[in-house]
């Protein structure tokens, strides 16, 4: 099957990936742009997979303060290069976690950090183990994983802090 132009820069606008990556999973998928869509995540969650180890220096804080100014939160987000910092999907992807922090209160970012006494689960206490606000099936680790793959490097939440009003 031929493959159009119009269908590559369609997949384009949908993920982000390059020229010859869309064509190859168009190629691949016979032309289905949701199978195509589908391949290069699987790709992008592989390449980003061997990515996990590298440092991230760069970043952003970034800040949201809920309606009603009675709760806010920081967030601190880091990946490798300032050039990536600066894109709109890191700071959409910063702009979401400091909402998630401010709605769900976590008191960890991951499970590594709950202590041995504390019996609540991970879900529920852990950052990147609880549920997306915006879409319950994914889960703060997953859109954080879809993002690394769409900007080509590891990403890395460091550290957050909520704010109550009163407490």
């Amino acid at each position: 099957m031929a493959i159009t132009t119009e269908q590559i820069k369609a997949l384009r606008d949908l993920t982000g990936a390059g020229v010859m990556d869309s064509k190859k999973a168009l190629e691949e998928s016979d032309g289905d742009i949701e199978k195509a869509e589908q391949i290069l995540k699987v790709k992008g969650i592989e390449k980003i997979a061997g990515k996990s180890d590298r440092e991230t220096s760069e970043g952003l804080v970034h800040s949201y303060v809920h309606s009603g100014s009675r709760i806010g939160s920081l967030v601190e987000i880091n990946c490798e290069t300032d050039f990536v910092s600066r894109t709109p999907e890191f700071k959409e992807l910063a702009h979401n976690l400091a909402m998630q922090i401010a709605a769900m209160a976590p008191e960890y970012v991951d499970k590594s950090e709950i202590t041995e006494d504390d019996k609540r689960s991970a879900e529920e206490i852990c950052l990147l183990q609880q549920p997306f606000i915006r879409d319950n099936a994914q889960t703060i680790q997953d859109i954080i994983t879809e993002a690394a793959a769409k900007v080509g490097e590891n990403i890395r939440v460091k550290r957050f802090a909520r704010f109550t009003l009163g407490e």
